[in-house]
């Protein structure tokens, strides 16, 4: 089957009404039950521009990505650290001696959305064909998949494929559908990380009638078997509707991870025994800044979720460490905290000549001087206070805490400011006020991504770089800035990275050459021994070997100050007390929100004013 890309989009957030059901204010007070409706109003800081799950590269596609497609594995609600579960899939993989072989048997009686795609307009069953279609579809060069590296080199015939004319009727060695229910991925090589890699948004199954029918509409327009269809999406909100067809499987929350000293007071156990998704509208509002989040949460019958903003810390902390509310807000909000699974950090691009690598040797070696002259400069302790209300973790390297202590064995000269080392690194390099390059850095544009900016730059002038020549370049969404990322047209690049997998191996692909932009790597590190290393440690089992040739490669970055690394945020999250649920954006995020439930009218308790 081919894949043809039917319509091109001049702009891919448009306005959609997909059903009768899409109404914004005007949605009906009852369900077809005649009961009132239940609508969850969640708010993310940002809004996904691709909903395909070839371009599922964002946290915020993620949240809608995985709610309206299914993937054949997911997480547990509750348990941490995190562990895998079955989804679409009757069971874990079975793998064969040699960890080349993943045997995957898919649940019957799964159906897709009821879509116009399919005919007459009734979603058919999910069978193992859709998914090695949708895998398939990475590797077509037409689609320009910002997953395919996940897979590229791995499974057995996939790359000939795309390069032989991704031909959609032709079998691919590696993607065996043996029967409707079943699928065995052979691998090339040893892949240990297969199964989360199979959970991520990337691996969400897609229909062929619907990529058929839709092409690149699809961007915008979901159809899927998840436990949510998509009603109506724009750059401010989406709004999504329960899948009636979404398949009944009954809360174990035993099996969730559910601890009563952990867990109790959230109102959980009304899930028990029942089958999500348990409410009939999830609503998710796109709210850039911060101040009008905060003030949608609290004015209590807006959004229903928030983050903490710095400038409300203090309101809302009564101590810092240990993180603890002030009695008044635990009383009004559920909450939680804890460290992020991810981090912040900058890279310089080394695609530039006169930043990165450069063909000259003496170049090259001054360019090294200049990256490391910036990173030296980079006051962390003034960056975690001022934007991080200073609970964030500043560490050492490229591993955050929440994958591993690695960073504990690390040195700290990377996250200590030195001021006079950076003055002479330039001066004994040879660089002058003069000659230093002007430095394009960008962002989204905000009011905290401007300061972000002046702050990263009056920590450069400290130093003597010129503030004329760190130039802001600001884009409207972040879907135009990924491009500009993703293009390498930036020589500065802040970023944040949340974990797509609770494993190490996932922020050391972010410098594996091979995974230059368009991929993962955006900062186009390009090092032959830190490549070996990790093409060796990919096939490598968890264990102290591997860990030691972890820390071998995060020291390689830090000697050659490709980045400057990196914080972990310690997140507080408030949620209004008549939801019952516990929000996560960690590993992915999204999954929970098949889960949330809201109390019922006479159960309710308005926040007080």
């Amino acid at each position: 089957m081919r894949n043809h890309a039917v319509t091109y989009l001049a702009t891919l957030l448009v306005a959609l009404g997909l059903g009768a059901c899409s109404k914004g204010s005007d949605q009906p007070a009852t369900n077809a039950d005649g009961e009132a409706i239940k609508v969850y109003r969640h708010s993310m800081d940002g809004a996904p521009t691709n909903l395909d799950p070839l371009h599922s590269a964002t946290v915020y596609a993620n949240f809608l990505v995985l709610n309206t497609y299914d993937t054949l594995y997911s997480y547990k609600y509750l348990t941490r650290p995190y562990a895998l579960k079955p989804n679409l899939a009757a069971a874990m993989p079975e793998i064969s001696d040699d960890g080349l072989s993943y045997t995957i048997r898919i649940k019957p009686g799964v159906r897709f959305v009821d879509d116009p795609a399919f005919e007459n307009g009734q979603g058919r069953e999910l069978v193992a064909a859709d998914v090695a279609y949708s895998l398939k579809r990475h590797f077509d060069p037409s689609n320009r998949s910002q997953g395919s590296w996940l897979w590229a080199g791995r499974i057995k015939g996939l790359d000939q494929w795309g390069q032989d004319g991704a031909d959609y009727n032709e079998d691919v060695e590696g993607l065996e559908v043996v029967d409707d229910h079943t699928l065995a991925i052979h691998l090339t090589k040893p892949y240990p990380q297969l199964t989360y890699t199979l959970a991520m948004g990337f691996a969400g199954v897609v229909p062929h009638e619907a990529v058929d029918k839709y092409g690149r509409e699809l961007s915008i327009r979901p159809v899927g078997s998840g436990p949510f269809r998509m009603a109506k999406f724009d750059t401010a909100k989406a709004v999504l509707e329960a899948n009636p067809h979404f398949r009944q499987e009954p809360i174990d929350l035993a099996a969730e991870g559910f601890d009563p000293a952990i867990h109790g007071g959230l109102g959980l156990e009304a899930i028990e025994g029942r089958s999500p998704p348990f409410i009939d509208r999830l609503e998710i509002d796109f709210i850039l800044e911060t101040a009008a989040r905060w003030n949608s949460f609290t004015k209590g019958n807006e959004i229903q979720f928030t983050s903490v903003p710095v400038e409300q810390t203090d309101t809302v902390l009564d101590s810092r460490d240990p993180i603890k509310l002030k009695p008044d807000w635990t009383e009004r909000y559920h909450s939680t905290t804890g460290v992020e699974a991810g981090f912040v950090f900058t890279s310089l691009n080394m695609d530039k000549p006169y930043l990165g690598h450069n063909d000259d040797p003496q170049q090259d070696a001054r360019n090294r001087e200049l990256r490391c002259a910036m990173r030296d400069a980079m006051d962390w302790s003034a960056r975690n206070n001022r934007f991080y209300s200073g609970i964030g973790v500043v560490f050492p390297g490229i591993v955050p805490p929440a994958a591993s202590d690695l960073h504990s064995k690390l040195p700290q000269d990377s996250i200590s400011r030195n001021l006079e080392r950076a003055r002479t690194r330039l001066e004994k390099a040879g660089w002058t006020q003069d000659n230093l390059p002007t430095l394009e850095y960008g962002f989204q544009n905000s009011v905290t991504s401007r300061q972000l900016f002046e702050q990263f730059r009056g920590f450069m002038a400290d130093i003597g770089y010129p503030s004329s020549k760190i130039k802001p370049v600001s884009f409207a969404t972040f879907g135009d800035y990924n491009k500009a990322i993703k293009t390498s047209q930036l020589d500065v690049i802040p970023m944040g990275w949340g974990l797509d997998y609770p494993d190490s191996e996932n922020t050391l692909q972010l410098f594996y050459g091979p995974n230059h932009t368009p991929g993962s790597n955006n900062s186009n590190y390009n090092n032959p021994a830190f490549d070996a290393l990790f093409e060796k440690t990919a096939v490598m089992q968890p264990g102290p070997e591997r860990e030691k040739l972890y820390l071998d490669m995060s020291q390689m970055v830090l000697d050659d100050c490709v980045t400057i690394s990196g914080l972990s945020r310690n997140r507080i999250y408030l949620w209004h007390k008549d939801v019952i649920g516990l929000p996560n954006r960690e590993i992915l995020g999204g999954f929970w929100l098949r889960y949330v439930d809201i109390k019922n009218a006479d159960e309710q308790t308005a926040p007080a004013s």
